[in-house]
């Protein structure tokens, strides 16, 4: 007997830690740029899995990828060698020009190896005493939520509750380079880890040039720049990185979610030699990164990425997405903005309405998407999106805002 969407979701309630709030919706199915939930009615799917799904739902190519590895060799841990992770890890330094890269399955996996290997770096070549090790991060940010990083979280829901808290680190506030000097300039300070443009914190761009300065005041100062492109690569923006706007290059790159497609978890860091051969045998590891399953699956996704000029694909339709969002006159449509398919508005609440209600109602009328906060939503769908869908996207939100 299948169940009903209610008594699924009864049963997450009963059974599930209550450590998220979805959208009433059970999703059994999904193509490309489109959902269906266990009644059969589609969606188009505007959060793209917080944009692990950039190739879209069931890329063949990504799937019949995993099918053929999977019956071939899955798991052999790092004790021995695969054929898939050295080939996998040529690729993936050649793609983004660096010379080696460290696989993991997580983005705060990656995250995590990044501080590690910042601050290995800042012991053994930087010279700093043990234990001193500073690493400057950004208000506002997002990197994930094991307890280091929630450590330098300013989101109460993130932190709140889980001291003691790991030290080590600085913050500043974001797109302020002024104020990220004065902490560059401190002894002892290793690494400055940022997003290029924060998800979670609704989406925030910050001024043309700024990358290029943060390089520029790394480079000064003998510090890392370790870029968190976990939702902001992989050809969301607009381009392969984000940080191809400014044509800046990070000493370290944190690469997750789009990286296997939304297929498995595969995450990486790469960096150059001097700072990735800082860390030695016995000194950091998985059982599961760079296994042969999540190798095969992640170089196919980006090679779909590459072939099917995704990057383009996004840099146009986000032009024609934010266009059309523009010319919906609302009293509730504050501010619209982003960068390729990684966009966000601001809605002004009314009558008690909040973004979570209007995220509702574009459930109800066939879109799905999540708030960022209570008055910002975020909207990102799959790369594969084409111009007709991004066009009745459109005309679902402002119908959406039209019964406000």
């Amino acid at each position: 007997m299948e169940l009903s969407a209610d008594a699924i979701m009864q049963m997450e309630l009963e059974y599930g830690a209550h450590n998220y709030h979805p959208l009433p919706v059970v999703l059994a199915l999904g193509k490309g740029a489109e959902v269906w939930d266990v009644n059969g009615k589609r969606y188009f799917d505007f959060l793209s899995a917080y944009s692990a799904v950039n190739q879209g739902h069931c890329h063949p190519r990504i799937i019949q990828s995993l099918v053929d590895q999977a019956s071939k060799l899955t798991l052999v841990s790092r004790a021995f060698y695969s054929n898939e992770l050295g080939p996998f890890e040529a690729f993936l330094c050649k793609t983004f020009g660096y010379d080696r890269m460290l696989p993991m399955n997580t983005g705060a996996e990656a995250v995590e190896t990044a501080i590690k290997l910042c601050r290995k770096w800042g012991y053994q070549t930087k010279g700093i005493a043990p234990d001193k090790a500073t690493i400057a991060v950004c208000d506002g940010n997002f990197h994930g939520r094991t307890t280091t990083i929630i450590s330098f979280s300013n989101d109460p829901d993130a932190r709140n509750d889980y001291g003691p808290y790991t030290p080590g680190f600085i913050s500043v506030p974001y797109n302020d380079v002024a104020s990220l000097e004065q902490v560059l300039s401190q002894e002892n300070v290793v690494g400055f880890l940022v997003e290029p443009i924060q998800g979670e914190a609704g989406v925030i761009i910050p001024d043309d040039g700024y990358l290029k300065q943060v390089r520029a005041l790394c480079d000064q100062y003998g510090v890392l720049f370790i870029c968190d492109e976990i939702q902001t690569g992989i050809a969301r923006t607009g381009r392969l990185l984000a940080v191809d706007y400014e044509q800046v290059r990070p000493d370290v790159l944190i690469l997750g979610k789009a990286l296997s497609g939304g297929v498995l978890p595969v995450s990486a860091v790469l960096a150059s030699d001097e700072v990735m051969l800082c860390i030695q045998p016995g000194q950091h590891g998985s059982t599961y990164g760079g296994n042969p399953l999540g190798c095969q699956v992640a170089q196919t996704a980006m090679e779909v990425v590459l072939d099917e000029k995704l990057a383009e694909n996004a840099d146009r339709l986000g032009q024609v997405f934010r266009q059309g969002l523009t010319k919906i006159q609302h009293p509730m449509l504050k501010a619209v903005r982003g960068k390729g398919l990684l966009n966000a508005i601001d809605i002004d609440p009314t009558d008690g309405c909040e973004a979570w209600d209007i995220c509702l109602k574009l459930t109800e009328n066939g879109l799905l998407a999540k708030p960022t906060h209570k008055d910002t939503i975020r909207l990102s769908p799959p790369l594969v999106i084409t111009d007709a869908q991004i066009n009745q996207s459109l005309t679902i939100i402002e119908d959406t805002l039209k019964t406000f």
